[in-house]
């Protein structure tokens, strides 16, 4: 048998939101080195793919954000074996406030886990999420013999998905601000 055949699925905006509040604020995400932070994960297994997830902002809201937004897309599309997939953001009023939800990502993220791990694309799944939503998928995933590994941050994890995964690793911030150029 080969290599180890690895795909990664990263919840966008989880990984964003915890990514923003880990590192100095002085670093920008669009200067974040993902094939580094790839390399570093995979330890020397075979690269698949990797599956990013997320949605568009608002155009009308912020243009500047969004252009910024459309930047770090475009760098990303530009990565070997590197899958963009937006999702959709949804407008919603709660007590008189107008807040913006991603939506979809998380379903989308569990249903290619499962579908990829059925298609015997990979042979381990790892998740970059500290959501634990994703255990119903992580269990069905290794339902199929696979085994599903979650990165999680020493800023946040969750201990649920962490006990169901073959494996746990904490991610902290010294190594997190290394991949930053």
């Amino acid at each position: 048998m080969g290599k180890e055949r690895v795909i990664i699925f990263i919840d966008g905006s989880n990984y964003y939101h915890i990514l923003k509040d880990l590192v100095d604020k002085s670093k920008k995400f669009i200067g974040f080195n993902f094939e580094r932070f790839t390399e570093n994960i995979i330890g020397g297994r075979n690269l698949v793919r990797v599956y990013y997830y997320t949605s568009p902002l608002d155009r009308k809201k912020d243009e500047l954000t969004y252009t910024k937004q459309q930047q770090f897309f475009d760098k990303l599309r530009k990565i070997p074996k590197f899958e963009l997939v937006l999702c959709r953001m949804q407008r919603v009023v709660i007590h008189g406030q107008i807040i913006y939800q991603v939506k979809e990502d998380d379903i989308h993220l569990a249903v290619d886990m499962l579908k990829l791990a059925y298609n015997d694309a990979y042979d381990t799944a790892i998740l970059v999420s500290s959501d634990g939503d994703f255990v119903p998928a992580v269990k069905a995933v290794k339902e199929t013999g696979r085994n599903v590994e979650n990165i999680g941050f020493e800023n946040k994890f969750s201990y649920h998905l962490k006990q169901e995964c073959d494996k746990f690793r904490k991610l902290n911030k010294v190594l997190m601000e290394s991949f930053f150029d």
